[in-house]
C-alpha cells in the first residue's frame, strides 16, 4: 500500500514537471516571438525618446521609494523574479482555481506592459519572466525603474509620470509635494479605481495603503508616514 502511494506521488510530481517545462517552452517561444518583433533596445528608446520623459534625478526620492515598496520591495535585490512573490502568488491560485494574482516584480510589469497583452495565464507568465531577465541583462536597476515610471498608466489618459503630474496636480514631477507622490505611487495598480477625477476617496485609502508598505519595508518611519497621511486627509475629505 506504501509502495502505491509513493508512486502514486512520483508520477503526480513527472506530470507536474512535465506541465511546467511545456508551459515554460510555449512561454519562451512567446518571448522569442516578441523580441523578434521589435528588440528590447528598439523599445525601450522608443519610451526613453519621449519628449516629455523624465529621469530618476527629475523626481522626488520619496516618490521613487513609494513606487518600490508598494510594487515590488526587493527590486534592488533580485535579478529580475521574486521567487517568494511568485510562490505566493501560485499558492492563491491553486486556492482560487484560477489566475487570480501574478506575482509580478517591476521589471516583469515593464515586459508585460512593452511587449505582451494583459491577458493572465501560465505561458504568458513564463514569457515574462524571461523577458524580464532579459531586461535585466541589458538595463542597469536604476534605468528599468525609470522606464518604468515613464511608460505606465495612471488612468484618464496619463501614460507616464510626467502625464500624470500636470494631468492630476498641474505641476511637473520635480515639484510634487509628499502627498502628491504618495497618491501617484498607488494609481497605476488599478488606474480606473484609484483615479483621483472618478474615486479620490478611494485613491487615498490606497495611499495610505502605499505609506504602510514604506513603513513595513523601513522606507519611512512612523511619523513620517502619519504626517502624510494628514497631509492627504487635508487634501481629500473623506
Amino acid at each position: 500500500m506504501i509502495k502505491k502511494i509513493g508512486k502514486l506521488i512520483a508520477l503526480i510530481f513527472l506530470l507536474a514537471a512535465m506541465s511546467v517545462g511545456c508551459l515554460a517552452g510555449l512561454g519562451y517561444m512567446d518571448y522569442k516571438e516578441a523580441i523578434d518583433q521589435t528588440s528590447i533596445e528598439d523599445k525601450m528608446e522608443s519610451i526613453q525618446s519621449h519628449e516629455d520623459y523624465v529621469t530618476l534625478e527629475q523626481l522626488p526620492e520619496l516618490y521613487r521609494k513609494a513606487v518600490v515598496a508598494v510594487e515590488d520591495h526587493d527590486f534592488y535585490e533580485h535579478q529580475g523574479i521574486d521567487l517568494e512573490a511568485i510562490g505566493r502568488a501560485i499558492l492563491n491560485n491553486l486556492k482560487a482555481m484560477s489566475f487570480v494574482e501574478g506575482g509580478s516584480t517591476i521589471t516583469q510589469q515593464l515586459a508585460k506592459n512593452e511587449f505582451f497583452t494583459q491577458d493572465k495565464n501560465f505561458v504568458r507568465k513564463f514569457a515574462e519572466i524571461f523577458m524580464a531577465f532579459d531586461i535585466e541583462s541589458k538595463y542597469s536597476k536604476d534605468q528599468i525603474l525609470e522606464l518604468y515610471v515613464n511608460s505606465i498608466y495612471f488612468g484618464e489618459g496619463y501614460y507616464g509620470i510626467h502625464a500624470a503630474s500636470l494631468g492630476y496636480f498641474q505641476v511637473d514631477p520635480a515639484d510634487l509635494n509628499e502627498a502628491q507622490c504618495i497618491l501617484l505611487a498607488g494609481i497605476p495598480n488599478a488606474p480606473s479605481v484609484y483615479s483621483l477625477n472618478v474615486n479620490p476617496v478611494l485613491a487615498k485609502q490606497r495611499a495610505k495603503q502605499v505609506l504602510r508598505q514604506m513603513v513595513k519595508y523601513s522606507f519611512l518611519s512612523e511619523d513620517e508616514a502619519q504626517n502624510i497621511a494628514y497631509q492627504l486627509d487635508q487634501m481629500i475629505v473623506g
